[in-house]
Formats: C-alpha cells, sequence, structure tokens
C-alpha cells in the first residue's frame, strides 16, 4: 500500500538509528524524504532510494535556527514543500545531576528541545498552505519511570509531550496534526555504544512483552500518524514500548 505517495517528509537525526528506521519506512510507504543529519547520510541514502523514492540529505546542526532555515530552504528547493516532519533527533546521556553543569543542561535542551521548534517553525508554514501536515515528535517512556541520572534527559522528553499537544491545538485548523511517539529503550548501535546497554537484560523483564526493542517495532506507528488514516488523531502521544508502562 503506497499510503503516502506524493508526499515528502522530513526526519531529523535520519542518518542512522530509529531516524533511519523512519526515513525507509517513509520511503516504503511513498513518500519523498529528506534527512537532517550532524553527519553524511549515505546509508539512508541507499535505503530510501532502493525503495524507489527520492532522497535529500543535508548537513545540519539543529540547535542553529540559521542552519535549520537554510536546510529548509534546500529542501523546498530539491523535493518542494514538506507535507510531514518527524522530530526524531535526540541525545540521551547519563549523568547525576550534582555532576551536571550549564553547559551540558543547555546542550541537550538545545538538541532534544529546541531543534523542535526550530523545524516546525520552518516547515509549518508549507503545510498551511497545504491545509494537510503531519508532525510527529519523538518522546520517551522515560517520563513515567524513576529512572537516576536523568533529569535534563526526562526534562527534554516532558517537554515535547508539552510541544505536542500545545502545537497541535493551534494546527488542528489548518489540516495539520501533531502527536509524539514514546519507545521503550530502542537496541541500535547507539545504544550499544553507551551506558544505557546495562540496561539490555533488565527492560526485558519490566515489560508485557519481553524482549528488546528495535527501531522497526516503531515505524507501523509512524506510518499511521502521518498518514489519511490519522487524519483525526491529534495532540497524542502513544506509547510504543511493548506494555513498559501499564496505565
Amino acid at each position: 500500500m503506497i499510503r503516502l505517495q506524493g508526499r515528502i517528509a522530513v526526519v531529523t537525526g535520519g542518518a542512522s538509528g530509529i531516524g533511519q528506521a523512519f526515513a525507509k519506512r517513509l520511503a516504503e510507504d511513498g513518500a519523498s524524504v529528506a534527512v537532517a543529519d550532524i553527519k553524511q547520510a549515505a546509508e539512508t541514502r541507499a535505503m530510501v532510494e532502493a525503495a524507489g523514492a527520492r532522497f535529500f540529505g543535508g548537513i545540519c546542526d539543529v540547535t542553529d535556527p540559521a542552519q535549520v532555515a537554510h536546510f529548509a530552504g534546500e529542501v523546498r528547493a530539491t523535493l518542494g514543500d514538506a507535507d510531514i516532519l518527524v522530530n526524531n533527533v535526540g541525545i540521551f546521556p547519563l549523568q547525576p545531576f550534582d555532576a551536571m553543569s550549564v553547559e551540558d543542561w543547555r546542550r541537550i535542551n538545545a538538541i532534544n528541545t529546541d531543534s523542535m521548534f526550530y523545524f516546525s517553525k520552518a516547515f509549518v508554514p508549507g503545510m498551511r498552505a497545504k491545509k494537510w501536515g503531519r508532525i510527529v515528535n519523538l518522546t520517551s517512556t522515560v517520563n513515567w519511570l524513576m529512572i537516576p541520572n536523568y533529569v535534563h534527559y526526562i526534562t527534554t522528553k516532558a517537554a515535547a509531550i508539552g510541544f505536542t499537544r500545545g502545537l497541535a491545538n493551534e494546527l488542528g485548523r489548518d489540516g495539520i496534526t501533531v502527536n509524539a511517539i514514546a519507545p521503550s529503550l530502542v537496541r541500535n548501535a547507539t545504544t550499544e555504544a553507551s551506558e544505557l546497554a546495562s540496561m539490555f537484560d533488565a527492560i526485558p523483564s519490566m515489560q508485557a512483552i519481553p524482549r528488546l526493542q528495535v527501531p522497526q517495532d516503531l515505524v507501523g506507528t509512524l506510518s499511521f500518524l502521518v498518514s489519511d488514516d490519522a487524519a483525526f488523531v491529534t495532540g497524542q502521544t502513544i506509547a510504543v514500548d511493548g506494555g513498559l508502562t501499564k496505565g
């Protein structure tokens, strides 16, 4: 089913991990895909083009509004006005509150929170002109769990939910929906190389589905939320977590 034929999608942090899986699925659903990342997205390009979709990749510091605006202009010139925005980019350093500096706090908020604002500001006008748009923000089930050394990360992921609800309320009249996806701990190359790898054995036993989550587990929910099937779904946070959160 080519449910996104003719649509243009933007994915932040799409060079690897969850963002790469999102880009691949959007292409398989028929959308042209643009990826913004701090590194080259050659592997993602190969996946998107193998699915028969157009691709644009731009090196972009998502914390710099000027670079985001420049990237948005390149997307418009190359693919056209975006219909879909996936605010996926994020970092997740484990760090005790007492050891957290002002610079640490500002960096994670700039990447995880400010980038959602910059990209939405850049692409919402084109969606408004079309009277159709889909924005999906990546949050986390960490909001509902008591995990230590994560004050800054939890704050940014709670902000993603607030941003989702607030923006949905303002954009609904323009045919634009805004929703969020909250995964469990996802196993990919990035988490495997981080301190989170130490939690790989513990998390599955806390879930109703007792296996570690992988990026592919998230793409079906994204595909639904950015389609016409979800035209009346907005302001929602959907936990795709194998039953980690139960309530």
